[in-house]
């Protein structure tokens, strides 16, 4: 099975205008997107929090975190991003395919639409 990569573009939700294209690892089993931090400060994206990661050899380690706007063709989104530090891959979390409206088809390595449903009813 090999590795699904997708470039989108990810910007500052205050200057959508301004962006840009990094190609991102797709990890649907990471909550979410990484980014190395001297792009995301480059956009003037700014730390709003800190985040505890537990690695796989078991060390803990912390990240900050901001939000960040993703645009894949004509879908666009916010999510939460982390901030990485060198030698953290550059992944697309959980978070960002939901806010794109897209889901990763873990057994095709294909990018499905998800499907919209808004709770409610209609007063008719």
């Amino acid at each position: 099975m090999g590795l699904t990569v997708l470039r989108v573009h990810i910007g500052n939700p205050a200057r959508p205008e301004m962006t840009k294209e990094i190609e991102f690892l797709i990890d649907s089993g990471a909550i979410y997107s990484v980014v190395p931090h001297e792009i995301l400060e480059s956009l003037g994206i700014t730390p709003l929090s800190q985040e505890e990661f537990r690695l796989a050899n078991g060390e803990v380690i912390v990240r900050k975190k901001g939000i960040a706007l993703f645009k894949y063709g004509n879908k666009i989104g916010g999510a939460d991003v982390i901030f990485g530090d060198p030698g953290d891959s550059t992944l697309l979390g959980a978070f960002s395919l939901e806010a794109l409206g897209l889901a990763l088809d873990p057994l095709k390595r294909e990018l499905k639409p998800l499907p919209m449903i808004l709770a409610g009813y209609r007063k008719e």
